[in-house]
């Protein structure tokens, strides 16, 4: 490892786990710290609720969470990459760090959660997955949160990276980090109202 390497050891972290899979990194390097701060802005846990991250990659928004208020006993992070989960729990001694895919999220978090989950964020790169999988991440998250949780999506594209249509979702944007690289919109996700029957 070069001198450079050893003083920026994140993003040359990030960047060899996305050369190994680019699909499931969808990144090239780290989320900026203005778009880390924007998601993070977005997860207002209740006094009894937490947070919880998937696939946090390297940790700038899990930096950013504890930043924000989130006490790290609070916060879960899912990331599938054994790599990175290293990584992570050397970074985030307090943070519960999980190893798994984001689609068993009911059996990955301690049961005690389960329903009490305020925000979802989300740093999986949704846009390139097929519906059925987008489906199987969303219903993971909406069956672990407390009522009127919701979903906070980034993407690179300014369209909705989730297909909202299929999945009866509603989506919004809330925001763009103009300075990360590439420029990033940030999306929020909840289902729409069930119609009431007559």
């Amino acid at each position: 490892m070069s001198r450079a390497d050893e003083e920026r050891p994140e993003e040359v972290l990030f960047f060899r786990r996305w050369l190994a899979n680019p699909m499931k990194v969808g990144a090239v390097l780290p989320s900026s710290p203005q778009l880390a701060r924007l998601l993070a802005k977005q997860a207002r846990p209740g006094p009894d609720q937490c947070i919880v991250e998937l696939g946090p990659g390297t940790g700038p928004v899990t930096k950013a969470l504890l930043a924000n208020g989130i006490p790290a006993e609070r916060l879960f992070v899912v990331e599938i990459d054994p790599k990175l989960c290293e990584y992570l729990r050397r970074e985030f001694p307090n943070v519960s760090v999980i190893q798994g895919d984001a689609r068993n999220l009911k059996a990955l978090l301690p049961a005690e959660w389960v329903g009490k989950v305020a925000c979802v964020v989300s740093g999986i790169p949704m846009l390139p997955l097929p519906v059925e999988v987008q489906r199987g991440l969303t219903r993971a998250a909406f069956d672990v949160m407390a009522p009127g949780g919701q979903i906070v999506q980034y993407t690179y594209s300014p369209a909705s990276p989730i297909k909202t249509k299929a999945l009866g979702l509603i989506g919004r944007r809330m925001g763009i980090a103009m300075l990360n690289f590439p420029p990033a919109w940030v999306w929020g996700y909840l289902p729409e109202p069930k119609q009431a029957t007559v």
